[in-house]
């Protein structure tokens, strides 16, 4: 596996996150300072999550998505689009009940102009465990199923 990048980008308030390589739980703090500056930003209109060049994506990754779509609906009243042109990925987010919180495509993500990589936001061990217990949250709340899948990881994180 490749190791994972996040790169952006942004247009009068369009933004575009595509995830390269492997995601995992090491580029949490990463994403997730991103976002929140992207939430700052007074134009904010739309923001399409772009899976086409990643890889693999590990339940943490998943849930700070779910976190983003979460926040997104609730504070500007639309759903993300998520792109995947990978067969298991798609599988994946709908295994995991994506199709509730985004707007589902299979396919390349066009219009992606000046895509950057963002540099890597080292957390300390707090931070990144904090970031994982909020990222499975967010997955929690989104099914039973999610529910009963994370609980025990939850527990464990939790004591």
């Amino acid at each position: 596996m490749h190791n994972g990048r996040i790169l952006a980008a942004s247009s009068n308030g369009a933004y575009v996150i595509r995830l390269v390589g492997d995601v995992r739980l090491t580029l949490s703090t990463t994403i997730d300072d991103y976002v929140s500056k992207m939430y700052e930003d007074p134009e904010f209109a739309s923001v399409w999550i772009d899976l086409c060049g990643a890889r693999g994506i590990d339940s943490t990754t998943l849930g700070l998505l779910a976190k983003l779509a979460l926040r997104v609906k609730e504070q500007f009243g639309f759903s993300p689009v998520i792109y995947s042109c990978n067969a298991s990925i798609s599988r994946l987010l709908k295994s995991m009940g994506f199709q509730r919180l985004f707007d589902l495509r299979e396919g390349d993500c066009t219009g992606a102009e000046g895509v950057q990589e963002i540099p890597v936001v080292m957390g300390s061990e707090q931070v990144v465990k904090e970031k994982v217990v909020e990222a499975h949250r967010a997955l929690m709340g989104i099914s039973e199923e999610n529910r009963e899948r994370f609980q025990d990881l939850m527990a464990a994180l939790e004591h």
